[in-house]
């Protein structure tokens, strides 16, 4: 695996397998009375949002903090951003402070690409403008292989603002490269340029592709990236391009449905359909804690097979050493026992007629002549 996790595209079929593999590991954790490993004790990682985040945010904190990391949040209002530092600037000094891994989330495409020629440590996109977001695809990846068996051999439609969703970009190329065959459905103002390059379908009519989706994936309509009308009108765009309960009936009975959140209640996605069995939008909260966690730990932690990082466990020696460490702490304390003891003995001593409070010698003491 590299040493950065900046691109969907950068991730080799072993590398995407290797993360979910872990992530799999990893979610059993929360099982566990105390949910947390010491593997990156000691480690530093800065989260290092240019824009405004809860889930995305949340998560990569949750992941750092359950693997024993020290966590850095960073936000761009109230810091040197607002008196005019470059994102260099900030960089060299992240790297002074000796930080160990950078998620970053910028509003310009490729700022995780630059930042990563700055910094010494790994740096993680965690969604540079409307580039790429490679963990939500690899926790969406990860979602389809829970509830449905694996993406591979899926066929998964993609429907909304194709062109200013990076989540969009992430998962077709995550998607392809495991297996899967994936449909974009947009109208033809909301899909990018080059779309014909992608390794996808397109259509324009979402009640065709339907009958025939294992999952479908619903996007917002990101109007703060917006400068033109796209559409004539929000009733027009959710009339077309909105899943609805009688949309959602026309799915195979195992299908599921996604969103990446936030979602926009009546407009892309009806509350019928975000509430359902079939919805996994919670279930992808989840498991984003997960999946983050797992590629902090491949990052920062090594290869699987030099730390132990077997078929069964994640991390065994560090599960046991932290297992061992909670069962010290429970044990009473051996300070405690031996004042039990000597408490025990001055008892004695006091019965005897002695003097507890006198110090006690190797030899006694010879009275008066």
């Amino acid at each position: 695996m590299n040493r950065h996790l900046i691109s969907a595209a950068d991730l080799s079929l072993d590398d995407a397998v290797a993360i979910l593999d872990t992530a799999e590991e990893l979610a059993h954790l929360a099982e566990r009375p105390i949910p947390k490993l010491p593997t990156l004790r000691g480690r530093t990682v800065v989260n290092l949002f240019y824009e405004d985040s809860t889930r995305t945010r949340i998560s990569f904190e949750a992941a750092a903090k359950r693997l024993s990391a020290d966590v850095i949040n960073f936000s761009a209002k109230g810091s040197s951003v607002a008196k005019g530092e470059s994102l260099k600037d900030t960089a060299l000094t992240l790297q002074a402070m000796g930080a160990d891994a950078v998620v970053v989330r910028h509003s310009a495409s490729g700022a995780p690409h630059r930042l990563a020629r700055w910094v010494s440590g790994s740096v993680i996109n965690a969604g540079d403008g409307t580039h790429e977001h490679p963990t939500q695809a690899l926790l969406d990846a990860f979602t389809m292989r829970r509830r449905l068996g694996g993406p591979d051999g899926l066929r998964v439609t993609i429907v909304g603002d194709i062109l200013h969703s990076r989540v969009a970009r992430s998962n077709v190329w995550l998607l392809r490269t495991l297996g899967a065959e994936v449909t974009l459905v947009a109208p033809p103002t909301l899909l990018p340029v080059a779309v014909d390059g992608w390794p996808c379908s397109v259509s324009y009519d979402f009640d065709s592709v339907l009958p025939a989706s294992d999952v479908v994936m619903m996007l917002r309509v990101q109007h703060e990236r917006m400068s033109d009308a796209f559409f004539p009108s929000v009733r027009e765009y959710s009339r077309r391009y909105g899943l609805d309960g009688d949309r959602m009936a026309l799915l195979p009975d195992h299908a599921i449905v996604m969103h990446p959140g936030p979602m926009n209640r009546g407009v892309e996605i009806a509350a019928e359909v975000a509430d359902s069995p079939r919805s996994t939008i919670v279930e992808q909260v989840t498991n984003g804690v997960s999946v983050r966690m797992a590629v902090l730990y491949l990052l920062l932690s090594g290869s699987r097979e030099h730390d132990g990082l077997g078929e069964h466990g994640v991390a065994e020696k560090d599960a046991e050493k932290h297992a061992a460490g909670n069962r010290e702490a429970d044990k009473p304390e051996a300070g405690k026992r031996g004042a039990g003891k000597r408490r025990a003995g001055e008892r004695e001593l006091v019965a005897a007629g002695g003097n507890p409070s006198r110090p006690r010698t190797g030899a006694r003491t010879r009275g008066p002549a």
